[in-house]
């Protein structure tokens, strides 16, 4: 498998992340989906990679600049998806392990993320925990939702 960032003429990309709006469709109604569509990706202070495999892409994670107002250098985890097919296989704990990677190296001081509070998201939010990430409350211009859950992760730099 091979982590690189995003080519949004990709006409593979834009499928896949299509398949991502429909996963989300039926675990919360869409005021509680909060997934990016291809546009707001494609801006110019979020940060996009795919994972490929020979069969194509197999998962995707995207990084996108917040402004808290407090100075500091945020950012949200945006997009994570793993493809069915290549499900179990290490390719959400890789490319978490990528974007991270990316961020320390550039001084981004903390990571938020919002997640499903439903059992669909358990493997998610298990996999943010592992790497560091904690519960916290709704950030930026996110509410109390109880079909979500807040995530943060202190960075060190690299």
């Amino acid at each position: 498998m091979t982590i690189s960032r995003a080519d949004f003429a990709d006409p593979r990309l834009e499928a896949f992340l299509q398949e991502h709006l429909d996963d989300m469709e039926p675990t919360a109604p869409p005021e509680s989906r909060h997934a990016l569509d291809l546009s707001a990706l494609r801006q110019p202070h979020v940060r996009m990679w795919v994972d490929t495999d020979a069969e194509g892409i197999v998962g995707t994670a995207a990084l996108a600049a917040l402004d808290l107002g407090d100075g500091e250098r945020h950012e949200e985890l945006k997009s994570m998806r793993t493809a069915p097919r290549a499900r179990g296989r290490g390719v959400a704990r890789g490319l978490l392990d990528h974007v991270l990677a990316d961020a320390r190296a550039r001084g981004v001081q903390r990571i938020w993320l919002e997640t499903g509070s439903m059992e669909f998201f358990a493997p998610a939010r298990a996999l943010y925990a592992t790497a560091g990430f904690e519960p916290c409350p709704p950030f930026g211009t996110y509410v109390d939702d109880p079909l979500s859950t807040y995530m943060t992760l202190g960075l060190t730099p690299s």
